[in-house]
Formats: C-alpha cells, sequence, structure tokens
C-alpha cells in the first residue's frame, strides 16, 4: 500500500471509529468495509475487526454509561443468547465469496440508517419481551461471530422499532452487546487460528482515539451529518465491491 493509499485509510478508519462510536457502535463493518476496498485479506481483517471492536465499543459503553443510559434487564437476556452463538459463529470459517455477499448485504443496514433514517423518534418506551429478546440475541450474536462484527449495526435499529429503548439507551446497551460478542466470536476465531497484520498496533491507537472522540461527542449534542453522508458513501461502494466483483 502506498504512502498516500496508508493516509486515506488511517482517515477513514478514524472517521468510521467516530461515527460508529458517537451512536453506541463498534465499526466492525465499517473496518471489514475499508478492508473491502484496500483489499486486505478477509482472515486478516475479521479478528483484526473485532479487535479494534473491543477498544472502540468499551470506550463508547464507558461515555453512555456514565451518562446513566444503560439498562442492564433489557442487555441481560441479549447478551446470554448471543455470547455462545457468536463463539460458534466465529468458529465457522465459510467460503470467501459466500463471505463477501453476506458481508456486502449487511453494510446496506448501516448505509441506510446512515443516510435516510439517522434518528428513529421513540416517543413511548415499551416493555421489553424476554423471549424475543433471546431469540434475537441468540440470531444476531451467531450472524456477527460469522462475518466478524459485533451486531450493534442489527441490533440498535431493532431496539429502537421496538421501542424499547430511546436512543441513548441504545446506545450504551448496542456498545457493551458489541464488546462482549466481539470477544466471543475473536475466542471462537482463535480456534480456527488468527492471523493480524504487522500494523495492528497502529490501527488499534487511530480506531481508539477515534472512538474516543466519537463517544465524547456522541453523548452530547453534535451535528454528524456531513460525516454520515461520507461514511455511507464509503461503505456503498465497499458493500458494491463485495457483491459484484466475487471471485
Amino acid at each position: 500500500m502506498t504512502t498516500e493509499l496508508m493516509v486515506l485509510f488511517y482517515f477513514l478508519l478514524f472517521a468510521v471509529a467516530f461515527l460508529y462510536a458517537s451512536v453506541g457502535h463498534g465499526g466492525a463493518s465499517g473496518y471489514l468495509a475499508l478492508g473491502a476496498i484496500f483489499d486486505i485479506a478477509k482472515e486478516v481483517m475479521r479478528p483484526t475487526a473485532l479487535l479494534l471492536n473491543l477498544f472502540v465499543s468499551l470506550t463508547s459503553f464507558i461515555q453512555f454509561y456514565r451518562g446513566k443510559h444503560f439498562i442492564f434487564r433489557i442487555f441481560l437476556p441479549l447478551a446470554l443468547a448471543s455470547v455462545p452463538m457468536a463463539f460458534i459463529g466465529g468458529s465457522i470459517n465459510i467460503d470467501t465469496g459466500i463471505y463477501k455477499i453476506m458481508l456486502g448485504i449487511l453494510l446496506l443496514i448501516p448505509i441506510i440508517r446512515f443516510l435516510l433514517f439517522p434518528n428513529i423518534p421513540v416517543k413511548e418506551i415499551r416493555k421489553s419481551n424476554t423471549g424475543l429478546s433471546l431469540l434475537i440475541g441468540a440470531a444476531i450474536g451467531f450472524i456477527s461471530g460469522m462475518i466478524g462484527i459485533g451486531g450493534g449495526i442489527i441490533l440498535s435499529p431493532l431496539l429502537l422499532l421496538l421501542k424499547w429503548t430511546d436512543q441513548k439507551q441504545t446506545a450504551a446497551i448496542s456498545a457493551l452487546f458489541i464488546f462482549v460478542n466481539s470477544f466471543s466470536g475473536l475466542l471462537g476465531q482463535w480456534t480456527k487460528g488468527i492471523h493480524f497484520n504487522t500494523n495492528m498496533i497502529s490501527y488499534v491507537g487511530v480506531a481508539f482515539v477515534g472512538g474516543l472522540c466519537g463517544a465524547y461527542f456522541g453523548a452530547m449534542k453534535f451535528n454528524q451529518a456531513v460525516l454520515r453522508i461520507l461514511l455511507a458513501f464509503v461503505l456503498a461502494f465497499a458493500s458494491y465491491k463485495l457483491i459484484f466483483t466475487v471471485s
């Protein structure tokens, strides 16, 4: 990778971590999108994305927890079901072509969220359902572990659409959900062997700073419109590349 491309990669990595952390996400889908754009191997990016998730999501959770937005009773059944399934999913090594298509389709979720539904209004909070929470957690956990994400991009809109939480509560729950799923998925991948890039320390440093800034501003009022549009186009390009250039 040339120096110019490395600078662009790190800039986009910071932007991804910033925006995802500002809404309680770890950013794994964004990191995987960057991996697709810059032609980094799946075997490297899957564990890399989850490792970056650990740092960014924990930073985000601490900020939203300090703001008293975390609801443990909603988080618990989701996590109980998702953690073991994320481990199982992480231990599965799927075909590269199928993986690219699945990731490409999955990236459409944050694209739609960032462009069309940046703020899903929740005027009336409803009581959560434990049985449904377990089902949702198990499904998201399995998919997350298999693809190499934390699952926040799937969980967040579901919580808001079900009206179990408001925006800030969703961010707090999603952040910790992503952390435990990422850790479990990483352990699952570990059983099959993990390959990390030699630039991992710098990746973690850039993502951590971006996540720290994003979580801080996300817990406050901050206009992210321009950054959302930029990230949505980056994800759209990665989605197109993944789906239509499968080898």
